[in-house]
Order: C-alpha cells, then structure tokens, then sequence
C-alpha cells in the first residue's frame, strides 16, 4: 500500500458508515479511519481447509468489504480437524462447503466462490490480474508448489497486492507476509499516543545555543517519547506556543524534552513581573507520523530469509531448522504428488534428505534437527484445530494490516512449534493409520490412545464470551468430552448483544439476548454432534457453591477460564488448588494476549502473583480539581449514578419500609444529605409534566457548570497565593471558568452540541423515572426553555471547599443535627399517601446510547469548565465505561495455545514432561510479537514431620479420609499420624478447639462428630454435594515448637 494508495481508499472510505454498535469493541483496537479501510478492501483467500476457514473467518468478522474463496479441492478426513464447517457427508468442494456459513458470519461482507477448476499458477495468477476491483491481499493457506506460490507473488508485486503465505502441518506452523516496494504503515503500534501536561517551558543555554526545554508534571508520570517524536499542544497557558502545529522533539530525559525548531521570543519570562512563577499549563500530544516500510519478494526470501520473528526465544535455532524442513515437504510434494503418509519413516526420511541436501549451514546436523524435521513429514497431512487457530489468528491479522494499513506487519517469514507436544521417536504407523474419521489428524499426529484421552476429558469452561466461543469451537475439532465417559459443561450469566457479534463467532442476529452459554453450548454441538455439553447460566462463587461444588469438581479433568475479570479468576483459582487440577487461563486486551498453563504441583497458580491494583482518582480532584478526560467522566458518572440510580433507590427505601425501620437504617453522617434527596425528589423538585422535567434539566446545568464554578472562584480567586508564595491555580490545578447556557454551541473539539445534549438526555432521564413520557426534538425544548426563569448567582458565605483530600476528610465529619433531620423527616409525604408509587432507578449501561449521552455531555461541559480537551462519545464510552478492547484474531490466537498446552497435560508426548516443556505465551500481533516462556515453579515451604523434611507448596494439604469421626479421634489420629499436638483448629472463623479453651467444653465437643462441632459453633448445614471442609491447624512438635502446615482437607463422606 503505496501513499498514493492510501490517499484513494480514504477518498472512497470516507463517506463510510461504520456500524460501531457492531463493531464496538474492535474500533478501539483499529480505529474508525482503519475500519473504513478495511470495509473498502477484497481480500482473496486461497485453500479452505483449517487455516482457511480460521482466516477467512478472523476477516469476515473484522468487517472487510469481500472475501473470495478460491478452493476446488474436496474435503478429506484430515481437513476435519481444523475445519469446523465442514461435513464427511458432503461431495462438494471445500469452498462450496464453507462460503454460506462463512457469508453467515457478518451480512455486511460479501462472500464468494471464484469456481475455478485447479489450483495452477495460470489460474491464481489470473485472478489477482484479471481482477474487477483489486484486492488489497492474496492469502494462500495450503501447501502449493514454490513454482506456483512464486509466480503468484510476482503477481501480486506487479499489481501492488499484498501477499501472504501461511501453512499448517501437525504442531508447526510457517507465515510469510509481502507487503510489497513500499509499504506505508499509519501507526506501527497501536499503543495510545502519549500524553502529558506542562509543568513549565523555559529557554535555555546549552554549549553557546539557546534551547527551549519542556518539563512535564511528574505526578502523572513519564512523558514516554522519544528523540524524533512529534507532538502538539494544546489549552496553552502562559505559553508562547502554538496549538495545532506540529513540533519535533528532542528526549534529554523522562520528565523533559527540548524542542529544537523553537526559539521563544526574546521577551518571554517565566514570572509574572510579581515575584511569582508564571502560570504555565497546557496539554502536550504525541502525533503518530506514518512509516514506510520496503519487502523482498518470496522467492528472494527464501534463499535468503534474513532475520525470522521468533516465537519462543528458548528455540533460537529452530526457525532455520523449520525454514529448511517447509522446503522440502514441498519439493517432496511436488515431486509425488502426495505428503508423507502419518508415521511412514522411509518417506520421512526422504524428507530429511531432501532438507539436508538445501543445507548449506550445517543446520541440521543434530539428532534434535531430525527428529522435528521426522515429527513434521509424518503429520504434514495432519491440521489440528490448535494449530489452525494460532496461525489463523496471526495470519488474519497480516491481512487486515494489508488492508487497514495498520500496525507492522511481519518482516518476512515466521515460524511457530509446540515439539514439546509430541514424543521424542516416530510411533509406529499402525498408531498413526487413517479411518476415514473426523479424529484422523489428531491421531495421525499422537496416536489412537490419545484420541481416546482428549474424548474422555471432562472439562469445566467459564466464560462463553469471545475466549469462550472460540474454545468451545476447538474442543468440538479435537473431541474434548465428546467419549461416552466425557463432557464439557459452561456456564455464563451474560446474554447476547448486537457488539458481541464482532468477535464471538459462534452467534447470530437471531440469538441476540439469549443466552451465551446455551447458543454456544448448541453452536459447538452442531459442529461435532458427539459433543456431550451442558451449558449453565450460573456465576462461579461462594453463593453458588451448592451447583459448583465438591461432587462437580470431583469429576472434573480440568477447567479452563474464559473470564474479563480478576476477582473471578482469583476465585476459580482457588478452587483449581483445592481440587488439584489444571487450570487453562488466557486473556486478551487488544492485540495483546496472553496464556497460563496451571499444572498441579508443578507450576505455581494463577493467584500466586498479581499485579498491582489500580491507582484511584483522588476524591478532591474529582469534586473541584480535574486536570484530565478520566476525572471529568469519572464524575459524570458518578452524577449519573447519584441522580437518576441511588435517588430512585433511596426513594423507594423510604417508601417500602416502616418509618422508625428507615430512619434507623440510615447512618448518622449520612442522614440529612439522604433525607433532602428524598425531600427534592418527591416535594420540591417532583415533576407531573415532560416540562418540569426540562426546567429541571435546565437548572442542573446551571448549578453544575455555572454556579458551582462561581463559588470555587469565590473561595479560590484567580490571583489567590499560597502559604508558601506560590500560586494557587497552578501545575495540576487549573484554574475554572463558568460556561454559560448556549442552545447552539458546539463543541470545536468533537463538533458536538454539549449543551443541547446534556439538556435533553438530562430531562429524558429525569422523565424516565417517573414515568413520564419524553422528547428529543430540538423545536419543543426552545419552546420550553423561554418559560424557565434561571436565578442569578449569588456566592455563600461561610461554604467551605476542600482543597486537598485530608480537608476532603475533615468536611466529611459526621452530621448529627437531629434538629434540621427532624424538620425535613416532618415536611416529607406519608408513605401511605404514596401507596403503590416507586421512583425509577436507572442503571447506567455504557452500551445504551441514551445513558452515554448525558455522560459525554456532562463530561465535557466540566472538561470545557476547567479547559481541558473534550472527547466525543465513541471514547468516552470506552474510558467511562472500562471497555476492553477487543479482536477476533488475538482471541483466535490464545486460544489456541492455550490447547496446545492441554494436548501436553493429557500426555500426548508420552512421557512426563519437566516445567520447561510447558508454555506461557505473551503476544502483540501490531508490533508483531510472540515470546514463549517457563511457567514459574510454586513456592515451597519447608517443614519437619516426624523428624524428616517436607517441602510443600499451594497444591499440598493434609488429607484425611476417614469419614465424619469425632473431634476426639481427629486430633488423636492427627497426632499420631503427624506426630503434632494440636494447639488450635478452626474452621472459618469458628475456633473447634483451643488448648486454652474451657475444659468441660473440650471434652464434650471431643465425643461430637466433626459435623456437629461446626454446625454448633456455626449453625452450618451442610449441603448434600458437599463432601470436603477445609480446617486451619495450630500444631506443635515435641519440643513444642510451632510447625507451619498447610491447611487440612477433611473428607466428611
């Protein structure tokens, strides 16, 4: 994609509608300018067998405008592996087989079969040249001869197509991409621009020159350029820079940065002529500058590949190993007109030789060399769904940068592998040997015995969202709990939405708001019929332990976690140790993704390091100092939450409860403040007409954006000085100004109408409540705004304001004027006056427009009050309402690793593997980048029982089952097992036993059941599925020293 390329499509992209409720999550991945691109880009797709139909489908689902299938082979029993629309049944070619399912993905890509006849380098070639509209990618996902795939990237080189080669054999993988001469990338990253604020710009005298320097406010961290960066300014304040022009930097440190085409006018000074420092405030912006990247053709690369991307730097030899070892399974193709049959060692050995005769390096001149070069001619025919869909996931996003003109593309060639999957010799072909079944790949790579395993797996998958979808397609593919003995059970409380569509692929139009967990649960069952699937609508908690407890997780085989959210993870994890079983964790944020492989007693778990939690927003900053988008939206928000969520609660409470039962719940030092909500909201401020409700609107913005402003100023002056001399309105403190009521504004940042808005979602809002009936056209609120009279400000004495958080707490003392509380409780309406009535509470929904609305508007008139950049509501959704970014293709991807990783935990290598065999994987498909890593051991605690040392971790506890004995024999048995005295057991918080307890009550506790000792203490039943309880040990040794234990695991039945 030349420039002059770029500028063409965005001439025809430019009037483009984007369906963002659609698209939601994927546009604060790509951006509304790529997403236009893309929806204006064809794509050809050669060969539809499991990496096809993975890539097709990671495009589809990103919204290209078409994609052309080109595949007129039938399928075989080893394409049934990966791809999951096809049927053994069926005669038709590949491509027939899978354009409706794939058209049936997303109505606005138009899918089609090209119909050729052969896959010969006259025919592709005359497709790409011949072609009505030019595609802006040809992607071929089947091997091909290197005469064929080498005139067809001279094709695409002459007619400026970007091309890409990409092939799956057994647990190996191999990408090329082309880009072509020149290739312009718009943003190489995809990283948030950086952003700071100024803390001051002063000239400076470096080595005879003179420079000028800027420093950032170092409270909101670094600034995160680097020398040659390009940013721009704006809200200047006591700066002679220019907003909106673009400016150079040079990076002299993490804080400071000079910008070397500038020369600050000789007049300019940094005080004020007072003795004060200027106040200099403004925001700096990085400005993305587009890069243009050049490629070498295939047949170039191939004899001289240069640098390859790595995917596990563990294996820096392996990519020249694999890049020899494609080579000649091709040739060895071409030559008979076949792949290697599974596990017959004289083709495979001709392999090897046809690979150690390209080898001038001496690369493959170790054992290690040939046995993955023996491992990948037996299963060339085999296409694991894994395999496919980590491929499928990297290759789909190469084409959309193809087509986007987004992120950076790979250099070259890639190439991935799981060897550690596979055992260390060839299996006999007897293992191996084909049966016409939909298994045929997974054995001719592993072996029939396996096959058996993966289909007896019972597995537990939480979460039934994007990761969920894309699990529950692969398990289909490789026939977890598809045995007699098998099964896979879901479970997600969320329902379907119109932006889930984007992504989880298993869903339709037609399922929106049902639930996720059965439409997937019907989808994947459709796919492989033998699946045995039960699908919940239960959250996996505490409270509902009486579903998901001990008798559940006692069949289980493993579970995996399809979760966006920590506290839930955190939890599973817990319940992963206590089971001891394997827990398979992967999550995505963009273009990045990650995997956790959790082995019992051999890794550590999930929740044994977390990160840090995230830093809050200061409370005086949010009521009376923003300085940045985050601030302004968090406290629309919270207004929002205030207004229209707890008012209706707090209302209702006092409606639906006695009057001496309310006042009583209601906490001293909130009382008053909750007593005149309620007072405004059925006295004062009730409205019986859509009118009142506009006049309130109205009024609100007045008090919020004008009065409020006014009396900060009155108790904070422009010119106010601190203490220490210095001023106050100033460094991260900026200084308001009241906005006045203007219908007709419009916002020059984001061209929205700010005051208009607010005004009318804030009405419809209010409307909503009572259940009055509302109204959005502009002509009506002109009319009904000329009736509203808005009283002029005057600024109260004696109102105190907080400017820092420790005077934040101070005003936040407790308010006990049970006088002023009794005069408003007297004035309030009777609930019996109100019988039947219930005040509205509105929820906010970041994904309802109504609600995003009112929250964009409110946030951008307190960002205009204290100038800083607004945003429009596209952002602020995401910001305000903590959207994930999210993509087809890196969730493709993590999944399947993530499953790479299961083939191992079932033992597929036929050995037992060491922690190092075992795979954490970090990616960035924009920059792009894989890194595999060692999972981390568990921490070990050492003890000393009976005279000997244990080492134990997470995973251990002391397990006793013996049945529901008594407390009497629990300890008896306990000392002498362990050779421990117990000082103090405990179940929960309920202490059982203590030395220092009442003795009496000792004994008698002693002859109870264990059972009956906690449901006397607790008054505990126990549910008829529970079968464990987990008790906390004191102990001590004979020389009475206290010995540090795991905690006990009690089996009662």
């Amino acid at each position: 994609m030349t420039g002059n390329d770029v500028a063409a499509m965005d001439t025809t992209t430019a009037a483009a509608e984007v369906d963002e409720k659609l698209y939601s999550r994927q546009l604060y991945v790509m951006g509304h300018e790529a997403q236009r691109r893309m929806m204006a880009s064809s794509v050809l797709l050669v060969g539809v067998s499991g990496l096809g139909v993975e890539v097709g489908k990671n495009c589809i689902l990103a919204g290209v405008s078409s994609l052309t299938l080109v595949d007129p082979l039938p399928a075989t029993s080893f394409d049934l592996g990966g791809n999951f629309y096809l049927h053994s049944s069926s005669s038709k070619s590949r491509a027939d087989q899978c354009k409706d399912e794939l058209a049936d993905l997303n109505t606005h890509v138009a899918v089609v079969n090209a119909h050729v006849t052969d896959l010969s380098a006259e025919t592709l070639t005359g497709l790409v040249q011949n072609a009505e509209t030019p595609f802006a990618c040809v992607v071929v996902t089947i091997p091909l001869p290197q005469e064929t795939i080498v005139a067809l990237n001279k094709a695409c080189r002459s007619t400026n197509t970007c091309f890409i080669y990409s092939i799956v054999m057994s647990v190996f993988g191999m990408a090329f991409c082309d880009f072509g001469q020149d290739f312009v990338v718009a943003d190489p990253n995809g990283e948030a621009a950086a952003t700071s604020q100024i803390e001051s710009v002063l000239q400076c005298e470096q080595n005879g020159a003179t420079t000028t320097v800027v420093k950032v406010l170092e409270d909101h961290g670094r600034h995160g350029l680097e020398t040659g960066d390009v940013v721009q300014f704006a809200r200047l304040q006591g700066v002679p820079l220019e907003e909106g022009v673009s400016y150079k930097v040079k990076v002299t440190g993490p804080f400071t940065f000079e910008l070397p085409d500038v020369n600050l006018p000789a007049s300019y000074h940094t005080d004020d002529g007072n003795g004060h420092a200027k106040n200099q405030q403004g925001y700096i912006t990085q400005i993305k500058q587009p890069v243009t990247l050049h490629f070498e053709s295939y047949e170039t690369k191939l004899t001289n590949p240069g640098e390859f991307m790595m995917s596990d730097f563990a294996k820096f030899d392996r990519p020249p190993v694999l890049h020899l070892g494609f080579q000649a399974i091709i040739e060895y193709m071409t030559r008979n007109n076949a792949l290697p049959a599974p596990g017959d060692k004289v083709a495979c050995r001709a392999v090897l030789d046809l690979a150690k005769s390209l080898d001038k390096d001496g690369i493959l001149a170790d054992a290690a060399a040939e046995r993955i070069l023996m491992h990948l001619a037996s299963g060339s025919q085999a296409i694991l769904s894994p395999i496919c869909a980590t491929m499928g996931g990297l290759v789909g996003q190469e084409v959309l940068k193809a087509c986007s003109g987004k992120f950076t593309p790979i250099p070259g060639f890639f190439y991935y592998d799981a060897d550690e999957c596979l055992p260390d010799d060839l299996l006999d072909a007897s293992l191996l040997a084909p049966t016409g079944g939909r298994y045929d790949s997974q054995v001719a790579v592993f072996g029939r015995d396996m096959q058996e395993k993966l289909l007896e797996l019972n597995y537990f998958l939480i979460g039934a969202g994007a990761i969920g979808c894309e699990m529950l397609k692969n398990w289909a593919m490789m026939g977890v709990g598809c045995g007699p003995k098998g099964g896979v059970f879901v479970t997600d409380m969320d329902r379907i939405e119109k932006s889930n569509l984007s992504r989880q692929f298993l869903f339709r139009n037609s399922d929106i708001d049902k639930f996720k967990s059965s439409c997937g649960a019907a989808a994947a069952k459709a796919m492989n019929p033998d699946m045995r699937i039960t699908a919940y609508q239960e959250k996996v908690a505490v409270e509902t332990e009486n579903l998901f407890g001990d008798d559940f997780y006692d069949k289980l085989s493993g579970v995996c976690t399809a979760l966006d959210n920590v506290e839930a993870r955190l939890y599973v994890d817990q319940r992963c140790l206590f089971y001891r079983l394997p827990m398979l964790e992967s999550g995505t944020l963009g273009t990045k993704g990650n995997t956790q492989i959790v082995v019992p007693h051999l890794t550590e778990n999930y929740g044994a390091t977390r990160d840090p939690p995230e830093k809050s927003i200061p409370v005086c900053t949010l009521k009376n100092f923003p300085n940045q988008i985050q601030h302004t939206l968090q406290w629309a928000r919270d207004w929002f939450e205030g207004s229209f969520k707890q008012t209706g609660e707090e209302v209702n409470a006092y409606l639906s409860m006695p009057p001496s039962q309310y006042m009583e719940s209601l906490q001293p030092n909130s009382r008053i403040e909750k007593l005149k909500i309620i007072r405004k909201a059925l006295v004062e401020e009730r409205p019986t007409v859509f009118e009142d409700c506009v006049a309130w609107a109205r009024l609100t913005f007045e008090e919020l954006f004008n009065n409020q402003i006014q009396q900060l100023l009155h108790n904070f002056p422009e010119d106010q000085v601190t203490s220490s001399g210095a001023k106050f309105w100033s460094g991260s403190k900026r200084c308001p100004k009241p906005v006045v009521f203007d219908m007709d504004q419009v916002d020059p940042d984001t061209n929205m109408r700010n005051h208009f808005d607010f005004l009318v979602a804030a009405a419809n809002l209010r409307a909503e409540m009572y259940g009055i009936t509302g109204r959005t056209d502009e002509e009506f609120f002109r009319a009904a705004l000329k009736d509203i009279i808005v009283p002029d400000f005057s600024p109260a004495e004696g109102v105190k304001i907080a400017a820092n958080d420790a005077e934040e707490n101070e005003n936040s003392a407790m308010d006990t004027d049970e006088q002023e509380a009794e005069e408003i409780w007297n004035s309030l309406p009777r609930q019996s006056d109100l019988a039947g009535f219930r005040l509205g509470s509105i929820e906010f929904d970041k994904d309802i427009d109504e609600h995003m609305l009112f929250v964009t508007a409110c946030s951008n008139l307190r960002a205009t009050n204290y100038s800083i950049p607004t945003e429009d509501t596209h952002r602020s959704r995401a910001i305000a309402g903590r959207i994930i970014p999210a993509i087809a293709t890196t969730t493709a991807l993590v999944t399947g690793l993530i499953c790479m990783e299961l083939y191992k935990i079932i033992g597929t290598a036929r050995k037992e593997l060491k922690i190092d065999a075992y795979k954490n994987a970090f990616v960035n498909l924009a920059t792009p980048f894989m890194t595999m890593s060692e999972p981390s051991p568990p921490t070990k605690t050492k003890s000393i029982l009976k005279g000997e040392t244990w080492e134990w971790t997470s995973w251990d506890s002391l397990d006793m089952n013996m049945g529901d004995m008594t407390m009497g024999d629990f300890m008896d048995h306990f000392q002498k097992e362990y050779g421990l005295e117990i000082s103090m057991l405990s179940y929960g918080t309920a202490i059982l036993y203590s030395f220092f307890a009442n003795k009496k009550k000792v004994e008698e506790r002693k002859a109870m059941k264990m059972t009956e000792v906690i449901h006397s203490i607790t008054k505990k039943e126990f549910p008829p599925n529970q079968l464990f309880i987990i008790l906390e040990v004191i102990a001590n040794d004979k020389d009475d020293e206290e010995v540090e234990l795991p905690y006990i695991r009690f089996r009662f039945r």
